[in-house]
């Protein structure tokens, strides 16, 4: 099998988990990971017995990369991905794309100038509750999608945000649940529902003095199908209950998916607590397979370690859309409309005013 030459761009909690399937996948030659100077790189690097460089340009030029994951802190995944695609190297980005739409912008213009690939990571959609219901919605079984929710009733404690020091700041992280926690269930949602045409929000801070960010948002989209949606994301509940995606059909039937519960996960900190699941299901003739499927989802997540295991499946179709020439499972299209719709939340918040879509950059 033909092979990229791969490599990393970060060296935190959640590059492990790219550089794990970088080193198993057929697809993958692991060769370089890059980051700023410390003893942390030193020793992700000699962990994975690869040479280690604070500079992209230098790191593409000197290791031959053909392909990378970048798993800074989210305001700093514009940089080392304008420098890669400039040179024609294709990135993978873990979410969200960026903290700002003017960021994304700049990494797809990039891409487009260097004629490299971008991806986005939102490895839920790989889940296979999740693609029951893209089945479902492809299948006409729901009818027209014409109401949409997105919920997360999570948690994080003070220890979380001083673990490390971007954490909980504008500057540092770009925003708080809304850019961190909830773009796996802002991109469903999208994904599920289509193009946006107005949000109005609000955000807040509950309970946690110690941050600058927002731990609560709340907001109702209006589709350009004509639909209707529900958004309300939160780190506000210890010690974390779950985070829905739920559509609603024309016909009257639903489906739905609860993708994390129990207590929230940290990547690097702790594992999935419980399997994700259908947990709603009322398309006509197929409300029995729900315990069925219940069932096998929660063996296949005992029997392997989820996080990797789905991250390793987009690295994997990641790599090979680059080698077969095809759009990677998650665009780069698919992430800027992700940040277009927490930015939307701020602005409406910001604006008192809902924000009309498309969204420009500011």
């Amino acid at each position: 099998m033909e092979k990229l030459r791969t490599a990393l761009v970060g060296a935190g909690r959640v590059a492990h988990l790219h550089a794990a399937a970088l080193r198993a996948l057929p697809e993958s030659q692991f060769v370089a990971v890059c980051s700023r100077p410390s003893e942390r790189l030193s020793a992700f690097a000699a962990r994975y017995g690869v040479p280690a460089f604070t500079d992209v340009a230098q790191m593409v030029d000197r290791a031959r990369v053909q392909a990378l994951c970048v798993c800074t802190p989210h305001p700093g995944h514009a940089a080392p991905t304008i420098a890669a695609a400039r040179a024609g190297v294709h990135v993978l980005v873990e979410k969200p794309m960026a903290s700002s739409l003017s960021d994304c912008d700049a990494m797809i213009a990039a891409a487009q100038a260097g004629g490299a690939v971008i991806g986005m990571v939102s490895q839920r959609r790989l889940y296979p509750p999740c693609q029951r219901i893209r089945r479902a919605l492809d299948e006409g079984l729901l009818g027209r999608p014409v109401l949409g929710t997105a919920t997360i009733l999570g948690w994080r404690d003070e220890a979380y945000y001083r673990s490390d020091p971007w954490r909980g700041t504008w500057t540092g992280e770009g925003g708080g649940v809304l850019v961190n926690q909830a773009p796996h269930q802002l991109d469903l949602l999208l994904w599920y529902m289509g193009e946006v045409a107005e949000v109005s929000g609000y955000w807040a801070n509950l309970n946690h003095p110690y941050i600058e960010v927002d731990d609560t948002a709340v907001a109702s989209v209006r589709f350009k199908s004509g639909a209707l949606g529900s958004i309300l994301v939160s780190n506000s509940q210890n010690p974390g209950i779950n985070a829905r995606v739920s559509v609603h059909g024309a016909n009257g039937a639903s489906a739905g998916v609860q993708t994390d519960g129990g207590a929230m996960f940290v990547a690097g900190s702790t594992r999935i607590a419980d399997a994700p699941f259908n947990d709603i299901w009322t398309i006509p003739g197929q409300e029995g397979l729900v315990a069925r499927w219940k069932d096998e989802d929660a063996a296949l997540f005992r029997g392997c370690d989820p996080m990797q295991h789905f991250h390793g499946l987009q690295i994997a179709d990641f790599l090979r859309a680059v080698l077969e020439a095809r759009p990677p499972a998650v665009t780069a299209a698919d992430g800027r409309r992700t940040v277009e719709l927490f930015t939307s939340i701020y602005r409406a918040a910001r604006d008192d005013w809902p924000a009309r879509f498309p969204l420009p950059a500011e």
